[in-house]
Formats: C-alpha cells, sequence, structure tokens
C-alpha cells in the first residue's frame, strides 16, 4: 500500500511564505514525476508544479517566479516553497506522484495525498 502524505499547509498573511512537503511510503520500486496540484472552492483542480526524478521542474504561469519545487530522492519526499502568497493561491494543494510498484510493472500515477488546506488572508 503506497500513501503520500502532505503536510505543511495553514493560514498566511498575503505576501507570506508556506512550505508544503509530502512524503511517499510503502511497498514500491520507483517513484518518477512527483507533482503538485491545487484546488479552490468552486473550481477545477489545476497542476501548479511538477518535478521529475531528475529534478526538472515546471510550472503553472500564475506561480513561476513565487513557487519552487524540490525532492529528496532519498526520502522518498517532494517539497513546494511558496513565496509571495496572494489570496488567490487559497486551496487545498494536494499531491500527486507516478510510482512503478515493481521492477516489471508500468509506473502509474494513479497516487494522491489527502489534501492540505492552504489559506492566504489578512
Amino acid at each position: 500500500q503506497v500513501q503520500l502524505v502532505e503536510s505543511g499547509g495553514g493560514l498566511v498573511q498575503p505576501g507570506g511564505s508556506l512550505r508544503l512537503s509530502c512524503a511517499a511510503s510503502g511497498s514500491f520500486f520507483s517513484i518518477y514525476t512527483m507533482a503538485w496540484h491545487r484546488q479552490a472552492p468552486g473550481k477545477q483542480r489545476e497542476l501548479v508544479a511538477s518535478i521529475s526524478r531528475g529534478g526538472s521542474t515546471n510550472y503553472a504561469n500564475s506561480v513561476k517566479g513565487r513557487f519552487t519545487s524540490s525532492r529528496d530522492n532519498a526520502k522518498n519526499t517532494v517539497y513546494l516553497q511558496m513565496n509571495s502568497l496572494k489570496a488567490e493561491d487559497t486551496a487545498v494543494y494536494y499531491c500527486n506522484a507516478v510510482i512503478q510498484l515493481q521492477p516489471v510493472s508500468i509506473p502509474t500515477n494513479d497516487y494522491w495525498g489527502q489534501g492540505t488546506q492552504v489559506t492566504v488572508s489578512s
């Protein structure tokens, strides 16, 4: 059983910073791309940032220059450093990963965390 567990959400004032973490645990062979998505009330879930196993990153235009994703492969953990936060960043943030369970199995991206709430408000 693979689990992704996010942490680090909370309430922050506009202009502030937060760092989210997502740790994968359980039995698996390898983790490939890890990503952060978010869903605001009444809106569709959107991709915020992704990072390959080698560290290549991609960001949504709305967060470029403000958010930075990194990962520690030894700890099976991905991070999202969020700076200069805005009210429109308020959402539940979800971690997602492409995971290969066995050496001969096909990697799938069906793995999601439970989400962590980020609220940006004065």
